[in-house]
């Protein structure tokens, strides 16, 4: 359809909207007013990672639109664990880990929104403030009631569970329910009238939205980005090391602007959409480009999206020092780098540390294939002991694009 308001023109034209539940009614909506909006991130881990981006980039794009993005943290969820698209039940973290851990990804939020009390400026919550009070009994009362469980067992995130014959603890099954309040609490407590996520929460959001209505007879609304995919159908959010953090210590700028310079050439228009702010006329000519010229639109994209996550400097240092690297032959300075004592570093196990390879035995395999060069001699051993004297400096390679330094102390 075509959108009037500025906020779901500029979603539609950059690609993030999939599914929305009453498109008509959030356009008007966001036409003649302030929309409140929030979309939900647990606090698993100190950092999050590229595949949660593009719904911090919704955020973003919705405060670049005028409208008031919130930030749930679920200290509260994050306690209980979403069943969606898992096969494990979520490990138990501590109140403090899980404190810690909101307090660490707030950081990567500071970069790309404006936080404040202003009518558009960002505010980050925390469910464990409200859902921390509600007593049991209480809870199955006021909303228990308004879910069924034959509705629950029809949603993908249980069903494929069941299904896979994988075990799913009643604490998990509850984790809908949870989040259905929080759309609830959010819309009585500070307006809010808009969930947002991926398209793996549309059955989570749709509950939402009906909770709401049951509850309160609010009109709410839920949107949902396709899911995110690399050129080559593997999920987008992982590299060939593992996960992409957005925070700088979890992953060094260098290799999170390579992550982007690395892209299949057929991903750097949509990647420039999503995750840039690049015109769509300059995405345009870029993603059109051919043969060689296309890596030219590839360090653009690398140096945008770092710049956005990591901050100017970051991706000025990383562009010289992929430079240096790939023209000149050199050694950047941020690259990643392990210190190596006087008794050396097998090869192997050098591969993991630099974040090469997942373990010992993929590095085993990479070296096995003559992909891995040791200050650009070959190797095929991996238990050659690698020594670095004190002040000497040597450069491991795992094919033409992952570089690292060895540094003897």
């Amino acid at each position: 359809m075509t959108y009037r308001s500025s906020l779901l023109r500029l979603l539609d034209e950059r690609g993030y909207i999939h599914q929305v539940t009453d498109a008509g009614g959030l356009d008007a909506l966001a036409e003649k007013q302030t929309v409140p909006a929030y979309v939900g991130f647990d606090a698993t881990a100190s950092s999050l990672h590229v595949g949660n981006l593009v719904s911090i980039m919704l955020l973003r794009r919705l405060q670049q639109a005028g409208h008031k993005p919130v930030v749930l943290m679920g200290g509260g969820t994050t306690r209980i664990g979403d069943p969606t698209g898992k096969d494990e039940v979520r490990k138990m973290l501590s109140d403090e880990q899980i404190e810690a851990n909101i307090a660490s990804i707030r950081t990567a939020f500071e970069r790309f929104l404006t936080f404040g009390d202003g009518p558009t400026d960002a505010v980050m919550v925390n469910n464990h403030d409200w859902l921390g009070k509600i007593g049991y009994i209480e809870m199955l009362q006021r909303v228990g009631t308004h879910f069924t469980v034959n509705r629950m067992l029809s949603f993908d995130s249980v069903k494929l569970r069941l299904e896979r014959e994988q075990p799913m603890t009643f604490l998990e099954f509850n984790y809908m329910i949870l989040q259905g309040y929080d759309f609830r609490h959010l819309s009585q407590e500070m307006g809010v009238r808009l969930q947002m996520g991926g398209s793996d929460q549309w059955g989570n959001i749709v509950n939402g939205v009906e909770l709401a209505r049951r509850m309160d007879s609010t009109e709410v609304f839920g949107l949902t980005t396709p899911l995110i995919t690399k050129a080559d159908g593997t999920k987008m959010g992982k590299s060939v090391s593992g996960a992409v953090w957005l925070n700088e210590e979890a992953l060094p700028a260098y290799a999170y602007w390579q992550f982007w310079r690395n892209c299949d050439d057929r991903d750097v228009g949509k990647f420039m959409r999503l995750f840039t702010d690049l015109p769509l006329d300059e995405i345009a000519r870029l993603e059109a480009l051919e043969g060689s010229a296309i890596n030219d639109a590839k360090v653009i994209l690398a140096n945008e999206a770092t710049r956005l996550c990591r901050g100017e400097e970051a991706a000025r240092a990383a562009e010289a020092t992929a430079r240096e690297t790939f023209a000149g032959g050199g050694l950047g300075e941020d690259l990643p780098t392990i210190e190596v004592t006087g008794e050396g570093i097998r090869l192997g196990a050098a591969c993991t540390a630099l974040g090469f390879t997942a373990s010992n035995g993929e590095a085993k395999r990479k070296i096995g294939e003559g992909a891995v060069r040791l200050d650009d001699v070959a190797m095929d051993d991996p238990g050659h002991l690698i020594a670095v004297a004190p002040g000497e400096t040597r450069r491991l390679s795992l094919g033409k694009k992952k570089h690292g330094l060895l540094k003897g102390m």
